[in-house]
């Protein structure tokens, strides 16, 4: 008889990141010494007849709120149907962003790996099983830390000591933006370490005209950087917009962070409006979706980049030839990484998680190859949602 799942935990849980504030635009995190702030995810539980769990640690309330709306479907379903449960649920959740589908689809990679006693790259088909980390910066600050080109400079030449071969720059936000400043940062951080790392920079659509991103992506041209992403305000999702700015930059932009769903992707490179693919599991409909992605881009002889960390993109990123570069992110010379407390088996995804050579590895148990600490996340539980 083939498995069967029984029973869905959604644990939402909270926890605090000291020194941490938000920038002027109200919603990005930014180095702020005395501040806390506290960050909510979600803890993912499948239970199944087997005494087999999938699970997964990550997710918003956007996400929560969408696997409220189809969690059902999947209780008395054969968890090994990925495919077929992933094409269901896409459908359903077709009114919207499809957030909710990430989750769970990974939680059910989680469970295959357990029930198959291996790593989920394995599962895919193992590629490689370590790889280049980039060190991706907290966004820009006026508090003492990330608060100057030359701040940005410094802690580019910290990772480069530290082993990192590759830094990207999330510049100041909301009040803070100064298209100037940011191309200054650019070229400080060029004329620094340009001629021993690769370098990005991600404005994360805060520049408000056409004309701000086409100044700091002439920067980006100056200093020679690898990619420029997310440019401006248009919210990442315009492919007329990107494609007349790629015939007016020599830098190769990476987009599609912010487009949902394996057609929007295609599209997207189809109108020659990206260089670079952007793909997270969680985001774009779990393992299942961010690996129809990667090989969309591989079809269209492009690379694709993974967005963030987490245990999740590195086993994508394992099974997967045409991308260059493991996100460590946030970090900062000040604070902490925001990754939450969840791990008990060592896994982290903080500034020191490379190796002396710049590389980070894939988990390599069965799964995730990670052990959450169950009594930690629940420890921290502000509410819950069963499905059974």
């Amino acid at each position: 008889m083939p498995p069967t799942i029984t029973r869905i935990e959604s644990i939402e849980f909270a926890y605090e990141l000291t020194d941490v504030g938000y920038s002027p635009n109200g919603f990005s995190v930014v180095y702020e010494p005395g501040s806390s702030t506290e960050r909510r995810l979600f803890a993912l539980r499948i239970h199944t007849d087997e005494g087999i769990t999938g699970e997964y640690v990550g997710g918003n309330s956007p996400a929560a709120a969408q696997i409220n709306m189809v969690a059902d479907y999947l209780i008395g379903e054969n968890p090994l149907e990925r495919e077929r449960h992933w094409s269901a649920m896409k459908r359903a959740l077709r009114k919207y962003d499809w957030m909710g589908l990430g989750p769970l689809d990974i939680a059910l990679w989680d469970f295959a790996g357990k029930y198959r006693n291996a790593p989920i790259h394995e599962l895919l088909g193992t590629y490689r099983e370590s790889f280049p980390g980039y060190a991706s910066t907290y966004q820009g600050d006026k508090n003492g830390g990330l608060d100057s080109p030359a701040a940005f400079a410094d802690f580019a030449e910290e990772c480069l000591e530290m082993g990192y071969p590759a830094f990207k720059i999330h510049d100041w936000g909301g009040n803070w933006t100064d298209p100037a400043e940011t191309a200054e940062a650019v070229r400080a951080v060029g004329d620094r370490v340009g001629d021993r790392m690769d370098l990005m920079l991600d404005p994360a659509c805060e520049p408000s005209t056409f004309a701000d991103a086409l100044k700091m992506g002439k920067a980006c041209d100056d200093a020679n950087f690898l990619w420029y992403e997310d440019p401006y305000r248009d919210g990442g999702v315009s492919q007329h917009a990107h494609r007349k700015l790629r015939q007016k930059l020599e830098t190769p932009l990476l987009q599609t962070e912010h487009v949902r769903g394996v057609e929007p992707h295609a599209d997207f490179v189809a109108a020659e409006a990206t260089d670079f693919v952007r793909a997270d599991p969680e985001y774009d409909g779990g393992i299942t979706g961010a690996m129809k992605i990667a090989r969309i881009a591989e079809g269209f002889g492009l690379d694709v980049e993974y967005h963030a960390p987490g245990p999740a993109h590195r086993q994508c990123l394992a099974a997967t030839r045409n991308s260059n570069y493991y996100e460590v992110a946030l970090v900062h010379p000040d604070c902490q990484n925001t990754q939450p407390p969840v791990y008990a088996n060592g896994y982290s995804d903080s500034i020191d998680t490379i190796d002396g050579d710049g590389f980070v590895t894939v988990p390599d148990g069965p799964g995730l190859g990670v052990e959450y600490d169950w009594d930690e996340i629940l420890s921290r539980e502000t509410g819950r949602r069963v499905y059974e």
